[in-house]
């Protein structure tokens, strides 16, 4: 663990990036990410690739300033398809007032693509997953399903409809969200990327020192996640995940197999998953509606009792 009275967040709860402090009125986010395609298409693997990277800022509740390209690239591959990837990343990144200044890239066997991304914030102002409180409730930004609908893809099973909807939101930015909830002010934030729904919030209430209950029929799924799952397409990093919090769940009776695993499911670039006081709820919806964010599920709520533990239900 690093230590050191600048270093607002460091390593130490888990959080989505890191937070040094600059001078009482700045603070500068940093953070990196990248990961091997997840679709065919190198513009939309480009666009989706650096609003997952830059979603790591807006969970922490600041404003992406500058970002590096991180890219691993095959030799023997056409030079225009690196170009289209860049270029996604690019275009997400200008959407997002945040400069691409330049990167390094490496001779790869696979494809990987990411960004590492500088952002500011007024020190004491970050927001961590580490600060949610007992009566908080637990609000969602985006649906979840992304892992089983590219591992579809991979099988050659995903309809080209359903794989539109959910690149569409992998690639949206969470910068609404973001905003809504510091002008707002809640508790603690996290984004829903490789560790899965369950995965974060596991984290979330480990840096606490709370516990959290879910309501598996509240979490909003992308269209086509359950046929999907009626096949048996499930990623291998979900099963992981799910093996990972076993001994942290408590699984109502009702709760299927499947749906354990589809909380498990590994996501990129997945919502905000907000704690938010209950008396501030009804103004963060509000807020995440004037923001344009299409999607702000109610998905259970902070609670104190057996700590480091999550409770779901059917």
């Amino acid at each position: 663990m690093v230590s050191h009275p600048d270093l607002l967040v460091g390593n130490d709860t888990g959080d989505d990036a890191a937070v040094y402090r600059l001078d009482d009125n700045t603070a500068i986010i940093v953070t990196v990410d990248f990961f091997t395609p997840i679709t065919d298409d190198p513009y939309e693997f480009g666009l989706v690739a650096a609003a997952n990277s830059l979603s790591d800022v807006y969970a922490m509740g600041g404003k992406p300033l500058v970002a590096l390209n991180v890219v691993g690239f095959p030799a023997e591959l056409a030079v225009d398809m690196l170009g289209d990837v860049l270029k996604g990343g690019y275009d997400k990144a200008m959407e997002a007032n945040c400069l691409i200044v330049g990167g390094h890239t490496v001779d790869d066997a696979e494809p990987k693509y990411g960004l590492s991304v500088v952002g500011l914030i007024e020190p004491g102002k970050e927001v961590s997953n580490a600060n949610a409180q007992p009566g908080d409730i637990l609000v969602l930004t985006k649906p979840i399903g992304t892992g089983i609908i590219t591992t579809g893809v991979k099988q050659g099973i995903t309809p080209d409809a359903i794989l539109e909807k959910a690149v569409d939101t992998m690639a949206e930015l969470n910068r609404g969200a973001a905003e809504a909830m510091m002008r707002v002010g809640v508790n603690s934030c996290t984004d829903i990327t490789g560790f899965g729904f369950m995965g974060h919030l596991r984290g979330m209430v480990r840096g606490s020192g709370t516990s959290a209950r879910i309501r598996v029929s509240d979490v909003p799924v992308l269209p086509g996640v359950w046929d999907l799952l009626e096949k048996g397409t499930v990623p291998g990093g979900t099963f992981r995940n799910m093996s990972s919090v076993s001994e942290d769940m408590d699984w109502d009776d009702e709760v299927t197999d499947q749906e354990r695993l589809l909380m498990c499911d590994a996501q990129t670039s997945g919502g905000l998953l907000i704690s938010v006081p209950k008396p501030k709820l009804e103004q963060l919806l509000s807020e995440l509606d004037a923001s344009g964010v299409g999607t702000k599920a109610i998905v259970g709520n902070i609670t104190a009792e057996n700590p480091g533990r999550i409770r779901v239900s059917a």
